[in-house]
């Protein structure tokens, strides 16, 4: 009995070092990423892509963080979602406006966000299905674009709800000032 327990033992052992030797190997394997500090955030990823895959943020910036942002009112009195927050689109519009007041009390701006985190809850006016596209259509209009060509790094997640059964979308944003001193 004790030597079928230390051959398992031993087994074990064997193969975890061959999974970390074999996940090293792999991670040696990977593709470089930029490694060097810069004045301003560096972005990196695909060109046609519409997001970064990452951003290396210099030494001595500063960092921002706003809370989840949620739409604002169009209509309290309105007798549907749409009437009193509008559609996906519509919200995410309204968001990004309220994180670029919030950056600008700062003197930031949305060229300066490098991540968001996008949170997006089913609409039931569309099937209880994630309006995905109404998203990247409201985020089209303030990245990538020729007034504003920062592409930061994000992640969009469908969830079950938001704090509020009138929300479809929520967005948390970091921005990044760089150290004026090392430009």
């Amino acid at each position: 009995m004790m030597k079928k327990a230390k051959a398992a033992l031993l087994m074990t052992v064997l193969l975890g070092t061959v999974s970390v030797t074999a996940y090293a190997d792999s991670a040696a394997h990977t593709p470089a990423k930029p490694t060097k500090t810069a004045p301003a955030p560096l972005f990196y990823g695909s060109p046609s892509s519409s997001i970064s895959s990452g951003v290396v943020v210099p030494e001595g910036a500063s960092y921002l963080f706003t809370s989840g942002t949620v739409p604002p009112v169009l209509n309290k009195d309105g007798k549907t979602v749409y009437e009193r927050y509008g559609d996906t689109k519509t919200q995410g519009i309204g968001i990004l406006k309220e994180i670029e007041k919030q950056l600008k009390e700062q003197g930031l701006g949305l060229k300066d966000v490098v991540y968001l985190r996008v949170y997006i809850a089913p609409d039931a006016q569309k099937g209880g299905t994630f309006d995905y596209t109404g998203w990247f259509d409201a985020y089209a209009q303030f990245f990538n674009t020729e007034a504003n060509p920062v592409k930061p790094a994000r992640s969009t997640v469908g969830v079950a709800s938001l704090v509020s059964s009138d929300w479809l979308i929520e967005i948390e944003a970091v921005a990044v000032k760089p150290d004026s001193k090392k430009k």
